[in-house]
């Protein structure tokens, strides 16, 4: 069964309540006790000055005057001695105890004389307990014939009230901490409440598919680091950051999936459509010359869909994280050979190689799968600027750099440019694609241990790919 209350808030009140109920039993423990110790070392005062007088009477102990108790005899004049103090004399056994002061004396009982009796003769004052008459302070002269002693009644009494009022005062300050307490904590954990409304409003948004859109945020007054509350709005809005561009890169995925679903099969349906016009118009025409004419144009068309797929094929290995080769590659080779065929494939184009001094730049990596990504670079260039461009290449100690003086990419690509299917406006280059080219370039790079970066603006171009040298 559950003891403990749950919310927080009750938690913290409790808590306090026990702090302020454990503080008032310490303070009025220690009161108490400094209180009896006052007013038992005033009492014991008391007790050794009334048992001075008793001892010394009229004249003093060896005076006429000096009381010799004998059996049956009431004595009206003890010292002076005030109501209730108890007088015993121990030579002859006889006790009284003192009511007032016309002689009206109450006589001890042999048993209570005996126990007063063994008090030590120590000078000192003692606690003991008179039958029929209650608690005494007492104290015995060094001779051993005189015990004197006071009641405690008026002390017992004074150190009860006492107790009774630290006990209400006590109560009072626990019900009073409780109502402030519940108050100020409530106060003090409002906040958490609205980071808490924060995150139930997140929870209640469809976030299963389709466009999120911009997600509720803790308010700054609610992101004070210096405060416990502060640090965990803080993080609640950092966490709500993640999850807002996680589900805005997941829909970007799934429009980029879509369309390249319907690329894909644009793409793979033209050449289909073509492979099987021309079979069949091979087999319609008993034509050696139509029929040679059909077979290239197959061949072409299965090309352009083996590239395809071994495209998507490659992406798929590098993402099982699939190891490259990792031999030696002489990059200022592979460089100068890709600007060479750039130069066959596209002649409209200037296209420039700037080497870093006269030894050839060399790094670890699998040969092809750089080249491709080369390949990819400089075709990308090709496709995606006008004739009369120019192109340059410049290789350094760890790596190249493509640069071209082109219109540049739109700025809503840049940041998606190396993203999967992601493609520009199809109507501002000349040749179509399925937007897998950049992608291919990262995932190689990045299967080496290495870095690619886009900067673009009209006129100025740059692809940094960054090797392990």
């Amino acid at each position: 069964m559950r003891v403990l209350p749950r919310t927080l808030t009750s938690r913290l009140v409790l808590t306090a309540v026990a702090l302020v109920a454990v503080g008032a039993c310490l303070v009025g423990v220690a009161t108490t006790v400094a209180m009896r110790d006052y007013l038992t070392g005033q009492l014991d005062a008391k007790v050794l000055d009334s048992a001075d007088r008793a001892a010394r009477g009229p004249d003093g102990p060896d005076g006429p005057d000096f009381p010799r108790p004998h059996p049956g005899d009431v004595f009206l004049d003890l010292g002076n001695q005030e109501p209730g103090t108890l007088i015993v004399f121990t030579a002859a056994g006889d006790g009284y105890v003192v009511s007032d002061l016309r002689g009206d004396d109450d006589e001890l009982s042999a048993d209570a004389v005996a126990l007063v009796s063994a008090v030590p003769a120590d000078g000192d004052v003692h606690e003991i307990v008179v039958p029929g008459h209650g608690s005494y302070r007492v104290t015995v002269t060094a001779d051993g014939r005189l015990v004197t002693g006071l009641p405690t009644n008026d002390l017992d009494d004074a150190v009860e009230s006492l107790v009774r009022l630290e006990l209400a005062l006590g109560a009072l300050a626990v019900v009073l901490a409780g109502m402030a307490g519940t108050a100020v904590v409530r106060r003090q954990l409002r906040p958490l409440a609205d980071v808490a409304a924060t995150a139930h409003s997140v929870a209640e948004q469809p976030l299963g598919s389709g466009a999120v859109g911009e997600l509720a945020r803790v308010p700054d007054r609610l992101t004070d680091p210096t405060t416990e509350v502060g640090q965990v709005g803080q993080a609640l809005n950092t966490l709500l950051e993640h999850v807002e561009s996680s589900l805005d890169a997941r829909h970007r995925s799934e429009q980029q999936v879509r369309q390249f679903v319907a690329d894909a099969s644009h793409e793979l349906r033209t050449p289909l459509t073509t492979i099987a016009g021309y079979t069949e118009l091979a087999r319609r025409r008993n034509d050696p010359e139509a029929t040679a004419t059909a077979l290239a144009k197959v061949e072409e068309e299965a090309a352009r869909m083996t590239a395809l797929v071994e495209d998507m094929l490659l992406l798929a290995r590098l993402d099982a994280g699939r190891p490259l080769a990792q031999e030696p590659v002489d990059l200022t080779k592979l460089l100068l050979e890709a600007v060479a065929d750039a130069r066959v494939v596209a002649p409209d184009h200037a296209w420039h190689l700037e080497l870093d001094g006269d030894v050839p730049v060399e790094v670890t990596g699998d040969a092809d799968r750089l080249h491709q990504v080369v390949t990819n670079l400089l075709t990308n260039a090709r496709k995606y600027t006008p004739a009369g461009t120019t192109v340059t290449v410049a290789v350094d100690h760890d790596g190249f750099e493509v640069r071209d003086d082109g219109p540049g990419f739109p700025p809503e690509l840049v940041p998606v440019a190396f993203e999967r299917f992601s493609r520009g406006d199809a109507s501002r280059h000349r040749e179509g694609g399925l937007g897998l080219g950049l992608a291919l370039v990262q995932a190689i790079v990045a299967a080496h241990g290495g870095t690619v970066t886009l900067t673009s603006d009209p006129g100025d171009t740059r692809i940094r790919v960054q090797l392990r040298p």
